[in-house]
């Protein structure tokens, strides 16, 4: 790039902390100024030596920046996507895109209306484990799927929970953590097309859930299982197996498995398993490696806003796009809560 973009960051909790440190260590970007009203996020700017706003809107009419990324709770991603809609600065929304799918579709309203450049922070699109496994379903060369299971299992600390909203409906596992595996389970297989699913909140009694089953349906025809539960030690989660961040210990064990006619995938352990010749139980399977390049997913959806932000790529997941994510969530919510088969796509039916 011929000149360094101006990003700014909203937000200065822990992601938004992260990103500060990824726009310091490009070489393509440099940090514009933060906006969050607390005094930590104070301290932290100017212990940068970079400008601080209590407010968003001040940081943009200001500090005009190239890009704002949005690392603010769930609830003010809204309108501060659509002040930088208004404003004409392309955003870096982290997930979940809104906090719910009525606000998605006012968002996506606004993108379609003004043109400004917006990209979901599903960082795991990013990943290289999850490109090779969409890979590996969308060339067909697992053949037809047939079957997903995934898995993400472990146990959160006691002092998680002192933080009140993190005890209350909305603050669980469904929204915090599955969010993130519904939507690599679309990227990797496409569409889901119906939800059921059941809760429980046993092990500590919260108003919200500890554990939940979840049945899915693909538009393909495939079948999906997702059990999670935040109370069990366990090495099954994404989290735990994939190595992504330095501050879980990584397992070498698998959290998803891809079963298709012609082989199935682990991941991420990324483990193929097919029948060389004379397919059938009893013949013997060959395990096969898939062979890995190796990058931070975050620093590469860094790289990834600035080229959307120049025109020169188009978002990998969209506000319209993380809507559907959003969707599946909320489905499995009302389908725990009343028994039935729901659809995602009568989800944002109704939010409409």
């Amino acid at each position: 790039m011929s000149a360094q973009m101006r990003i700014a960051v909203a937000g200065a909790g822990l992601i938004g902390r992260r990103h500060v440190e990824l726009i310091e260590a490009s070489r393509d970007c440099v940090l514009a100024g933060i906006a969050d009203p607390s005094p930590a996020a104070k301290d932290f700017a100017q212990a940068r030596n970079v400008n601080w706003y209590a407010d968003h809107r001040a940081l943009l009419e200001q500090e005009k920046p190239d890009g704002l990324i949005i690392a603010s709770p769930n609830t003010l991603h809204l309108p501060m996507a659509l002040d930088c809609a208004a404003a004409g600065v392309p955003a870096l929304i982290e997930k979940p895109v809104t906090d719910t799918v009525a606000a998605a579709q006012r968002l996506c309203a606004a993108v379609k209306r003004t043109g400004a450049p917006m990209l979901v922070g599903h960082h795991r699109r990013h990943n290289p484990i999850i490109k090779a496994a969409r890979e590996a379903v969308a060339t067909g060369k697992l053949g037809r799927l047939t079957a997903v299971a995934g898995l993400w299992l472990l146990k959160k600390p006691d002092d998680y929970f002192e933080v009140a909203w993190r005890r209350e409906a909305g603050g669980g596992p469904l929204l915090i953590n599955l969010i993130h595996d519904i939507d690599n389970l679309r990227f990797i297989c496409g569409e889901i097309a119906e939800v059921q699913a059941l809760t429980s909140n046993m092990v500590r009694g919260f108003p919200v859930e500890d554990t939940a089953a979840l049945l899915l349906r693909f538009a393909s025809g495939a079948l999906g299982t997702v059990t999670v539960s935040d109370a069990t030690p366990a090495p099954w989660s994404w989290e735990l197996s994939s190595g992504e961040n330095a501050a879980y210990p990584k397992q070498d064990q698998p959290c998803y498995v891809f079963a298709a006619t012609n082989g199935s995938l682990s991941v991420p352990t990324m483990e193929l398993w097919s029948y060389p010749k004379n397919p059938g139980w009893h013949a013997p399977l060959l395990r096969e490696a898939v062979a890995l390049s190796r990058y931070d997913p975050l620093a590469e959806q860094l790289r990834h806003f600035l080229s959307v932000i120049a025109g020169r790529e188009q978002p990998l997941i969209s506000v319209e796009d993380a809507m559907g994510t959003l969707a599946v969530v909320e489905a499995v919510s009302e389908a725990a809560r009343t028994g039935l088969i729901i659809s995602p796509g009568r989800i944002m039916e109704q939010a409409a």
